[in-house]
Formats: C-alpha cells, structure tokens, sequence
C-alpha cells in the first residue's frame, strides 16, 4: 500500500511542473496576492511571505521529504526567520500535493502555536482542491493578517523587512 502511494506522489509531482504553477498562479494572481500580503502588513507589525513550488525535485521525493520539512527549508532559505521581532510567517504550497503549510518564526509560534495554523491551512487547501487558488491563498493571507494585528498591533514607523512579491520554486 505505501508504495502504491509513493508511486502516486511521484508520477503526480513528475506530472507537475511550470505549466501547471502558472495556470494555477498567473501574473495578476501573484499581483493580487503581493498587494494582500502588502496590505495586511500594514495592518501589523508582522511578516508575511508566500511561496508556491510545483513538486519536489526527484531525490527528495523519492526521500520521503514532506510538505512541512520542505516548508521548513523554504523558510530558512527565504530568510523568514531574519526579522527583528521574530515575528515572520511564511505560506507555503506545494502544488503536486495541494498541501499548504505555514512556517511561523519561533515569537509567532510562540503565542498561536501549530493547531492554529493548521486549520488556516485546511481552509486554504479546501479551496485549492476546487482549483480556486487566488480565492484561497487570498483567504488565508487574510487569516494570518488577523492574528499577526493582534499579536503584533501597528506600533510606530513601519519597516518591510521581507518582500512581498510571491516567490515560485
């Protein structure tokens, strides 16, 4: 059964590439979620970063790798955690699975812990399996504004640490 499943993940990421990211994420998507991730931070004083990946490259797929531990290397290689409030927060999707995750530096994590994030995550997927991934990743940016303003209200001069362009893997 666990290779079955294997095999399924694998034909289905080596069946998702660049075509699909763009048909599910084109230019005025990513620009309506780069204005939401925008206009959230005004909102607080938090840091918020989308990355969207089409599937695994082969040798960590073939590894096992997870959505989270591929989230958490994202994460890292975004630089989420280098803010000065520890207060980043990175949404990652990896398309081939429809699997969100949210990574969230260690002050945010902190104060909402996973079971907060992961139902933000459930809704997002939700609505990526009707294939409305604006309406989704929009709702879930939406979702995690709300917690960064109140766990990190607007206070003061208003610096962006991170960009806030979606970034595709």
């Amino acid at each position: 059964m666990k290779t079955s499943m294997n095999l399924k993940r694998v034909m289905r990421h080596l069946s998702t590439g660049n075509a699909a990211l763009r048909r599910a994420f084109p230019r005025e998507t990513l620009d309506a979620i780069e204005r939401a991730i925008r206009e959230t931070e005004l909102l607080c004083d938090g840091q918020l970063r989308f990355s969207v990946e089409a599937a695994l490259d082969i040798a960590p797929l073939l590894a096992g790798q997870s959505a989270q531990e591929r989230a958490v290397e994202v994460f890292s290689q975004l630089r989420v955690w280098d803010t000065e409030h520890n207060n980043g927060v990175l949404i990652y999707l990896l398309l081939a699975d429809r699997d969100v995750e949210i990574v969230a530096d260690r002050g945010v994590h902190a104060m909402l812990g996973q079971n907060v994030w992961g139902a933000i995550c459930q809704e997002m997927e939700a609505a990526f399996r009707d294939g409305k991934f604006e309406e989704g990743m929009l709702a879930g940016i939406r979702s995690v504004g709300r917690l960064l303003a109140q766990h990190y209200p607007h206070a003061g001069e208003k610096v962006n640490e991170l960009p806030d362009r979606p970034v595709l893997m």
